[in-house]
């Protein structure tokens, strides 16, 4: 995953696997920090991630017509602040990736999947409010 340094604006590789370990900066040597923010995603860095990312990982499934997905995204948006560290929040444009989505049955948007070490815990389609996604995601990290 391609991260952009906020000190120096150095685009940063990191591995799906270290993304909730800490990391920096190549050329500044700056922390980059926990990934705090949602982050719209290609097949290829979604697959990426579900395959190497330890933490639990929310999808947001969307389009830029929506309008429900325009009103869940700000609640996205916290989530992503406030799981910083524990977990990794994508965005999935579904018009642009539509086989994404067709992998997990999305048929109405928004649509939330959360997935542990690749395997869904969790699917709910419609707007869901930020302390509802943060449960998913903390029941999806714990152990068992």
């Amino acid at each position: 995953m391609i991260r952009t340094c906020r000190h120096c604006q150095q685009k940063n590789r990191v591995p799906a696997a270290r993304l909730g370990s800490p990391a920096n900066c190549g050329k500044c040597k700056q922390p980059l920090g926990p990934l705090a923010e949602p982050v719209d995603v290609d097949p290829v860095t979604f697959d990426e991630v579900l395959r190497d990312s330890r933490l639990p990982v929310l999808v947001d499934f969307w389009a830029a017509w929506c309008g429900p997905c325009r009103t869940a995204a700000p609640e996205v948006a916290r989530t992503a602040a406030g799981m910083a560290g524990k977990a990794v929040v994508l965005k999935v444009d579904t018009e642009r990736y539509p086989e994404i989505a067709a992998r997990y049955g999305v048929q109405g948007i928004p649509n939330f999947v959360v997935l542990k070490n690749g395997v869904v815990r969790f699917q709910q389609a419609g707007v869901a409010r930020h302390t509802d996604m943060q449960r998913w995601l903390e029941d999806a990290g714990k152990p068992g």
